[in-house]
């Protein structure tokens, strides 16, 4: 009599877990122009890194005191299990006129909020990626030699995203060039002109 054999079904390798995305919220002082070009870095990136930017746009001080409390409010929601905590919170404004920049990003570094500034506005830091600016920069000036190399104004067009974003590495490095500059000049830290922008983009790129 022939013995029949016993059948196992076959061995199913343990799913491997799913890598959960890098996640990171941000505020932004302006309504259009950082936000536009934000959300284009997200799209390049998004298989790697979720990027939700608020609603709320205002002054450096507002921008990081919203960002504290919707880390606390999101750390305490992860801490009851109800969800998960973004892993990075960021700032991103201008030094502009405001008053209160100083105090804004003394109390981002202390509530581990980070900050991605330009001095004297972010259109500086567009120029960047087309040349360098050294000397001391005006934020009118800035808009209009933006607007002429970008061929637009605050709503940035496809073409001018594309053309930042082939341009990132030289804008980068012209903008840590600036940061050794003022080191070695004496002036203070985030003077005109400067910027780190590039450090809120590295964190999309590096998810």
């Amino acid at each position: 009599m022939t013995r029949s054999r016993s059948r196992r079904s076959p061995r199913k390798d343990k799913p491997t877990p799913a890598i959960a995305k890098k996640q990171i919220y941000v505020f932004c002082e302006g309504e259009r122009t950082e936000p536009d070009y934000i959300k284009h870095w997200q799209r390049e990136y998004r298989h790697q890194v979720v990027v939700v930017i608020d609603d709320f746009h205002g002054a450096p001080l507002q921008l990081v005191n919203n960002a504290i409390d919707r880390r606390k409010d999101d750390l305490r929601e992860e801490r009851r299990r109800r969800g998960r905590a973004f892993d990075e919170y960021w700032c991103i404004f201008d030094r502009d006129e405001h008053t209160d920049f100083d105090s804004a990003v003394s109390r981002a570094e202390s509530k581990d909020i980070r900050v991605a500034h330009t001095n004297p506005c972010i259109e500086l830091w567009f120029i960047l990626h087309f040349v360098n600016q050294t000397a001391f920069i005006d934020r009118h000036e800035a808009q209009q030699r933006s607007n002429v190399l970008l061929g637009c104004k605050k709503r940035l067009t496809r073409d001018a995203l594309v053309q930042l974003r082939a341009d990132f590495d030289s804008a980068r490095t012209r903008a840590q060039a600036l940061d050794q500059k003022h080191d070695l000049d004496g002036t203070a830290p985030r003077a005109n002109p400067s910027s780190s922008v590039w450090c809120l983009i590295e964190a999309i790129v590096d998810g």
